[in-house]
């Protein structure tokens, strides 16, 4: 809270008769609203802008000659546990690329760990440059149809939603169970009216998205064609442009975003793993694209800025005027969005910002608690019906998988894969403790010619999620993980070839985000080797098994029909 000798200080600051703490001296200042770019002085005084269009002097001055400055950018939707990295390490990797506000969703963790995990969250964020706002998790565990580490309802919600760092309540997962009224469902979404609701309505169409709409939720990051977001927006949800390392959405939804809707219209990354921000960026990366496709410059930086903001209710930030917080994008190109420089907070980024953080020790360090399997562990009993055994179709970018039908082989041990039809053996391992269930069936699209692929990020329970060629490949590499804790690893021929341990929940690792961007590099690389054509194996393999996007899903419960909501029998 602001005191009265702060803002006396900030009034008379703005007028040029008091100091001013830090200056941007003779930047190109884009007005989101207007399109107008003007040559100006940006002063700021603690955590806010104080002057613009104007000289100032300060006891900080940054030279903005030949470069722009925009309102920091806002990324409106993601999982930070999808980073692989604790949210220090995000803070440290990401902020530097311009975002200097997320709103995220601790629903990975908080599957694993419950509470505890959303503390954990809400205690790093408080401690964090970056200012990270949080969505309690609505849907833990996502469905009933997967073994989960934990259970949230409203009594475990209620002692979080007057955190200074809570938003609302995060992604609506279960719109079943908002459709037919679900008792539990019922009482969280009564519970935060009046607070923000997070929508996630995948092909949710007609009537029934006007009664999903009906119960106060107002946001969509799952639309995936024009149509699908168009119609949203009809029935006034806003939509969040997404582009993650899998969930790539923005090639798609590009011609929505226009003069007309950009105040209705926002950018998120959901899920984006630091070797992804490495190579391409964040937000930045969407920004840049959508301008080289066409659309109006301070429009699609309005939508990453001020828009966001208005939807989600923070008042205080989105644009670069007298009385709004300082968070600030320098950009040596307004066009290609190439950030040189960020203010947050009235804060310049570097090094011994981040250094002066509290650190918050880490939970979750034993939650694999999986027993360890062996090849027997994967056999697939043979069919009656041999030419229609049902495989999971996976293709690039998407997390919606889809249905289709195989006649495979078989032999004493049951059904077997094909590869010459690029038909692999997929299994999920519960891990929390509590049952030892595997699931097990077939996949397409990851064209592996041999050994395997395994993940303990498996969207949203996060059991274990194994791909192979070999059921003994595939023990290997499940086992791996088992003694990691955690994480991802590659198996070929009787040998681990790449691996990276995620302690924290199996979800996220201890080690630096440049750590994990070179680890990650050794996985791909392995998992290439193995003949996978899929640009982001590991996050295609966590998302086999989440039951709340169509068509079909891989849970340890067995094979799922997400269009049935029932299990393929």
């Amino acid at each position: 809270m602001t005191s009265a000798q702060a803002l006396t200080r900030m009034i008379m600051a703005g007028r040029g008769k008091a100091p001013v703490d830090l200056v941007i001296k003779n930047v190109q200042m884009l007005d989101v609203i207007t399109g107008d770019v003007t040559l100006t002085d940006i002063a700021i005084v603690d955590d806010r802008i104080v002057g613009t269009h104007a000289e100032y002097e300060g006891a900080v001055e940054i030279d903005g000659k030949g470069r722009f400055a925009v309102p920091g950018f806002i990324d409106t939707h993601l999982h930070i546990e999808s980073s692989l990295v604790i949210p220090f390490e995000f803070d440290r990797c990401v902020l530097p690329h311009g975002v200097t506000t997320v709103f995220c969703d601790p629903h990975e963790i908080a599957n694993v760990l419950g509470a505890e995990g959303i503390k954990y969250f809400l205690d790093c964020a408080e401690q964090t440059i970056m200012d990270v706002r949080v969505n309690l998790s609505s849907c833990v565990p996502a469905t009933a149809f997967e073994t989960s580490g934990a259970a949230l309802e409203i009594e475990d919600l209620e002692p979080f939603r007057g955190h200074p760092k809570v938003i609302g309540l995060a992604e609506m997962m279960n719109f079943p169970g908002v459709l037919n009224a679900d008792p539990g469902i019922i009482a969280k979404l009564a519970a935060f009216q009046g607070h923000h609701i997070d929508g996630h309505a995948p092909l949710l169409r007609g009537i029934d998205l006007n009664g999903y709409l009906a119960a106060a939720i107002r946001t969509d990051h799952e639309a995936t064609t024009a149509a699908e977001a168009r119609e949203k927006l009809s029935k006034g949800m806003a939509i969040l442009i997404r582009e993650g390392s899998v969930s790539k959405d923005l090639k798609a939804l590009a011609e929505i975003l226009d003069e007309n809707t950009s105040s209705f219209v926002a950018l998120c990354t959901d899920d984006r793993n630091p070797l992804d921000i490495a190579e391409e960026g964040h937000l930045d990366s969407s920004i840049r694209r959508l301008i080289a496709m066409g659309r109006p410059l301070h429009h699609v930086y309005r939508a990453a800025s001020h828009s966001a903001a208005r939807i989600f209710g923070l008042t205080d930030r989105g644009l670069l005027a007298p009385g709004w917080r300082a968070d600030i994008a320098l950009l040596d190109s307004l066009e290609d969005c190439r950030v040189s420089e960020v203010v947050t907070g009235g804060r310049l980024v570097g090094p011994e910002l981040f250094a002066a953080r509290v650190p918050v020790p880490p939970v979750g360090l034993h939650s694999v608690k999986a027993r360890h399997v062996s090849a027997d562990d994967f056999i697939v009993p043979a069919r009656a019906d041999r030419n229609q055994t049902p495989v999971i179709g996976v293709k690039p970018g998407l997390i919606l998988t889809f249905r289709e039908s195989a006649t495979l082989p078989v032999d004493e041990r049951g059904t077997l894969p094909d590869l010459r039809a690029d038909v692999l053996k997929v299994a999920v391992i519960e891990r929390h403790g509590r049952n030892g269930n595997i699931g097990r069936g077939f996949v397409k699209g990851f064209g592996l010619k041999r050994g395997a692929i395994a993940s303990s990020v498996g969207h949203d329970s996060h059991n274990i999620t194994v791909i192979g060629a070999t059921d003994a490949d595939m023990a290997l590499a499940v086992n791996r993980l088992i003694e990691l804790g955690g994480g991802f690893a590659v198996a070929d021929e009787g040998k681990i070839t790449a691996e990276l341990a995620l302690p924290l929940a199996g979800l996220m690792s201890l080690e630096p985000f440049e750590a994990v961007t070179h680890d990650l590099h050794a996985l791909r690389e392995a998992a290439y080797a193995l003949g996978c054509v899929l640009p982001e194996p590991f996050l295609q393999v966590a998302f086999l098994a989440l039951p709340v996007i169509p068509h079909l899903k891989m849970t340890d419960r067995g094979l799922f029909d997400v269009d049935k909501f029932d299990f393929v029998d």
